[in-house]
């Protein structure tokens, strides 16, 4: 390390928790030009004269969370969110990496589209903003988008997000295209006639408050068809936000046949479930709906077992004015880049689950899944880090969130997990000594 390197740094005195090599223990990792240069193991480390030290004082020091699945308003609705108040919330959140999904207005459906959101991030110099293209022009479900292009453009994965491409010809296409040079293809399962106008998970709560439902098995029935297709055609493919279940059972047995097939899960979905809807509180409101204790349980055991690749945030902002209306017409969704963390460490504190089993879905498995050279504490790898005090307890308010939206499940929850710094490319873009 040159000790007159402007960018050079060493995090000293660290718990290195690090899921690709699978190492949790003592350590420090040195910095220069953006890249990890060293990482040394155990608690015996010297740092170069004249660069900037930081001690972590035992802390937890991890790859960057990297969050796949991340809507903002722009274009098309700034109001709601913009690129610059989605990066800020991740740097707040330790999470280095977002993935734009592609619903915005326009949709990110053509190549010009995908390099408008990449260079616009890149810009605001914050964390790395990368995008999701539309599996289909307008996410219409009828006609292909610029798969090739988008990909060429740097898109990582094709996806129409929460509409059902129930045109099955259509996603056999699109499939069978992208196999041609293994791009991702990502489907939110959801029978399209059971699922329309639900709000609820069927069973005694939601005919209790008298709320439209849709009963759990739309979600295995819509993934046998896609999985099928994934056989048929030979596409890389994610399941995107499995919330039951029967549906992990479905998941489980097409990847004994050696698919390859990836499946996320929403935070939220690992956190809540249909009880916590109460008396109507549209925070609650989200797509999918909130689900049975017990699928919740069997979610956390998926990703205990390494079933589930990744998890989410799901980050969805919408305005007071779209949450405050009777429970069938709130917009569904809620933010979460900032909350990802500490609601995700619930499953360690919680369930008792180890760190780097926790950290795994945040950080190698999505990028690995994507291609990325991020999510590793390894010599060459790109210096995005987080440092974070895992048994800090924190109080969400979402008023004080740095989202434009608010419309936060965790407002007024005591968690555990605080960031203390993030680092994205070397840059510390949140936090400080003065946070440590």
């Amino acid at each position: 390390m040159t000790a007159s390197s402007s960018t050079a740094m060493a995090i000293l005195n660290a718990r290195l928790i690090d899921p690709a090599s699978d190492y949790d223990g003592p350590g420090t990792v040195l910095v220069e030009d953006g890249r990890i240069v060293e990482v040394i193991r155990g608690t015996h480390a010297v740092a170069p004269a004249g660069i900037r030290l930081i001690d972590a004082d035992g802390r937890c020091l991890a790859p960057g969370l990297i969050d796949i699945r991340v809507k903002t308003g722009e274009p098309g609705a700034e109001p709601k969110e913009t690129l610059k108040s989605a990066a800020q919330s991740a740097a707040a959140g330790g999470v280095t990496t977002i993935v734009i999904q592609p619903d915005t207005d326009p949709a990110l459906d053509d190549p010009a589209m995908i390099d408008f959101i990449q260079r616009r991030g890149a810009a605001l110099g914050l964390v790395n903003v990368r995008a999701a293209g539309a599996a289909t022009k307008a996410s219409d479900g009828q006609r292909m988008a610029e798969i090739g292009l988008m990909d060429e453009a740097g898109a990582l994965y094709f996806t129409d997000v929460d509409r059902v491409i129930s045109n099955t010809r259509t996603l056999q296409r699109v499939m069978s295209y992208a196999a041609t040079f293994n791009a991702l293809i990502s489907c939110r399962p959801a029978d399209p006639w059971l699922s329309e106008g639900a709000v609820a998970t069927s069973g005694e709560l939601a005919t209790r408050l008298g709320l439209s439902s849709v009963p759990a098995i739309a979600e295995r029935i819509q993934l046998e068809r896609d999985l099928a297709l994934v056989e048929q055609t030979g596409a890389r493919f994610l399941v995107d936000q499995i919330s039951t279940e029967g549906a992990l059972e479905t998941l489980a047995r097409a990847r004994a046949k050696g698919l390859e097939i990836a499946a996320s899960v929403s935070v939220n979905h690992l956190c809540f479930n249909e009880i916590d809807i109460g008396d109507y509180r549209t925070f609650y409101r989200l797509d999918p709906p909130l689900r049975s204790e017990a699928d919740r349980q069997a979610l956390i055991e998926a990703v205990r077992d390494g079933l589930i690749d990744v998890i989410t945030s799901a980050h969805a902002p919408a305005p007071a004015e779209d949450k405050r209306r009777p429970f069938s017409e709130a917009t569904p969704g809620a933010i979460g880049l900032e909350t990802l963390l500490p609601a995700a460490l619930t499953l360690h504190h919680e369930a008792g689950l180890d760190l780097l089993d926790v950290l795994r879905p945040l950080t190698s498995g999505p990028a690995s899944l994507l291609g990325l050279d991020a999510g590793r504490l390894a010599e060459g790898a790109p210096a995005d880090l987080i440092l974070f005090d895992a048994n800090a307890p924190v109080v969400i308010d979402a008023a004080t969130l740095k989202s434009k939206s608010k419309n936060s499940p965790f407002d007024g929850r005591r968690l555990q997990g605080k960031v203390l710094l993030t680092v994205v490319g070397g840059r510390v873009v949140h936090g400080g000594e003065a946070a440590i």
